[in-house]
């Protein structure tokens, strides 16, 4: 059980993940193959609507079908003959933003006191021990607009384990005994993320703004603010969770996703008998309209000093609410092209000069009614004496995107990258898929559940436009983050410790990144070789080898080969293994070995990004013989 720290953006995930971010992730259309089951009892007055056509992948193998039961609860089932674990989650769209001002970490809190016994299952580790005698597990996360809670189990034993599961939505009890204790549990857990440098940094980002916005909210919570000051100001900490849970744990702001061994009309008979007398409370769904960084929050300056030796820098635009735009979503497009890696990105111009390591842009999630716009890089020490001319810089590069103007050939891009991804995207673990999923069916219609995160369908330049306009000098707010700040800072943030100081940016300076003129440098990324257009899978010339065969032997190399009979799909593995007698002689030697290939790998990056952004990846490590080289194709 755990509090989700919201969605950071942080300079050092791998390139992969940073290819995609603007977006959401990629689209089917014409790849997606269509859900088609009928189910005989349309006439069951508990379900309100059934969809059957769920837009799937057309590898998945899975069976899908979608639901929404009387009481207002959204339903993705999902039958695999296949697995060995059965999973489900339900996500009720409430999290902290909700707590009330002087409770935080009440929603967290509401998360541990639910799995501790219901008036079926009184006995307080009722459902951990029946999923652990069936090999299985559960957790559960809170965030700002979402608390999940998912579990896996061996397949034959889906149906126990889910009764137990909807009992903490249909009658939980609360029990006084437990709260002590599940105070300390969610004070260790704050505890443990007190010294870790992105919780500290997300929290200094919340209350900094607008200190009456729910975003403001400390979400996780501790023993103070769960025990010590509610009895100090005379408040029954039980009372009000059960006040909570008695406002928002209604069925309307409820979604599960359940995935088995099952048939699809099996699974739908198990939901609706369990769930459907969930009560529907027809409690509003919580919105934010109002940004938490208004006027007075921007064109600020954060000196932050970090727990570990790192240097990064934060540059934040507040943007509206992108989510209703999913099939055109201009924040995936301009994070496609500000993030990108190739030559003449923004990227490679600040690595020419020393002054970054990495770069990730795009939008980063809020909560319904804001969301914001992030460039973050990790600097080097060079860089760390350039701040204001690395921000001038990206600034000179948004100014070339709107000399270029929104450029339909670059969505098109963007789309079928996406289509490439949905269509052979992997096949997900149980757990983790359910939990996903259960989260995701609040904002999407049940046919495109699957999908949508990929969907990209309507170019809307004026979104674009609308998005690009935001990012301006007098909208930003920048965040440097080294220990060089050390002692000399002016403030602590409350609830993790975190020093920093605080300043308004320069006119001066502003003005400047006003007048940021075009960078001839700069360069619109070419068009994308590497994005595959034929998938044809040409057949077996002969009978496969059930082991890989020496097709070529010199001196020099061997060369083994073994053709794909099983999965059938227009992908490749190349391993490669190059040996050196020098390689691992002595430590000098072994570090320089290392030290040669990070050098190799930087050098490729500008070359190999787009190969990454089409799903060709590539890994090179040193070993004890030389070099092992991975590709994935």
């Amino acid at each position: 059980m755990r509090y989700r720290l919201a969605w950071l953006l942080h300079p050092a995930l791998p390139s992969t993940f940073r290819s995609v971010l603007g977006a959401r992730l990629p689209p089917p259309e014409r790849l997606s193959g269509f859900q088609k089951k009928t189910y005989s009892k349309m006439n069951n007055p508990a379900i309100k609507r059934l969809g059957n056509h769920i837009i799937k992948s057309p590898e998945d193998k899975r069976e899908y079908r979608g639901l929404q039961l009387a009481n207002g609860i959204k339903v993705l089932l999902i039958s695999d003959p296949t697995t060995d674990k059965s999973s489900a989650a339900l996500d009720v769209h409430i999290g902290s933003l909700s707590d009330p001002p002087n409770i935080a970490g009440l929603s967290h809190f509401c998360e541990h006191m639910l799995f501790l016994g219901t008036k079926k299952y009184p006995k307080e580790n009722e459902y951990s021990q029946f999923l652990s005698e069936h090999a299985g597990s559960s957790n559960a996360f809170t965030s700002g607009e979402h608390t999940n809670y998912y579990f896996d189990v061996s397949h034959e034993h889906l149906e126990g384990a889910l009764d137990r599961f909807a009992q903490f939505f249909l009658c939980p009890l609360f029990d006084e005994s437990c709260k002590d204790r599940e105070v300390n549990a969610v004070d260790s857990e704050h505890e443990k993320n007190v010294m870790n440098d992105a919780w500290r940094l997300f929290q200094l980002e919340k209350a900094t703004g607008n200190p009456k916005h729910p975003f403001s909210k400390f979400g996780t919570g501790n023993k103070y603010t769960l025990e010590t000051r509610p009895n100090q100001e005379g408040i029954d900490v039980r009372q009000e969770l059960l006040k909570f849970h008695s406002t928002y744990y209604s069925s309307n702001l409820m979604a599960i996703c359940v995935l088995g061994r099952e048939s699809l009309d099996d699974l739908t008979d198990l939901v609706v008998k369990l769930f459907s007398e969930v009560e529907n409370k027809n409690v509003p769904l919580p919105e934010f309209p109002e940004h938490p960084f208004q006027e007075e929050h921007l064109k600020q300056l954060y000196k932050i000093v970090p727990i570990k030796d790192i240097r990064n820098l934060y540059v934040t635009f507040p943007i509206p609410d992108l989510q209703k735009y999913y099939k055109s979503n201009p924040g995936h497009y301009l994070g496609h092209l500000i993030g990108h890696e190739g030559p003449g990105s923004l990227l490679s111009e600040l690595k020419s000069k020393g002054w970054v390591n990495t770069l990730v842009g795009g939008q980063k999630e809020g909560a319904r009614g804001f969301m914001f716009f992030i460039i973050n890089v990790d600097l080097t020490e060079e860089g760390l004496l350039h701040v204001e001319d690395i921000i001038l810089h990206m600034f000179q590069y948004i100014q070339k995107l709107r000399a270029e103007g929104p450029q339909e050939w670059v969505f098109q891009e963007c789309k079928d990258l996406n289509a490439v991804a949905f269509r052979f995207k992997d096949k997900e673990r149980p757990r983790g898929y359910t939990s996903k999923i259960a989260g995701i069916l609040h904002y999407y219609p049940l046919e495109e559940v699957l999908t949508a995160e990929y969907l990209l369908e309507e170019f809307r330049p004026d979104l674009i436009e609308m998005v690009l306009d935001k990012l301006r000098p007098e909208n930003v707010r920048v965040a440097v983050v080294s220990k060089s700040f050390e002692g000399k800072t002016d403030c602590t943030e409350e609830w993790y410790g975190t020093q920093y100081r605080q300043e308004a940016i320069p006119d001066e300076v502003i003005k400047k990144w006003q007048n940021a003129d075009l960078n001839g440098k700069f360069k619109l990324p070419t068009k994308n070789e590497f994005i595959p257009t034929n998938f044809e899978i040409l057949s077996l010339e002969k009978e496969a080898t059930p082991y890989p065969s020496l097709i070529k032997d010199t001196a020099m190399s061997k060369l083994w080969f073994k053709q794909d009979d099983k999965f059938f799909l227009p992908k490749a593995c190349l391993n490669f293994e190059f040996f050196s007698p020098f390689a691992y002689v002595d430590p000098l030697h072994c570090n320089m070995a290392y030290l040669y290939l990070e050098l190799l790998k930087d050098s490729l990056n500008e070359y190999a990004y787009a190969a990454e952004l089409a799903g060709l990846s590539y890994d090179l490590q040193n070993t004890i013989y030389g070099m092992y080289s991975l590709h994935l194709c």
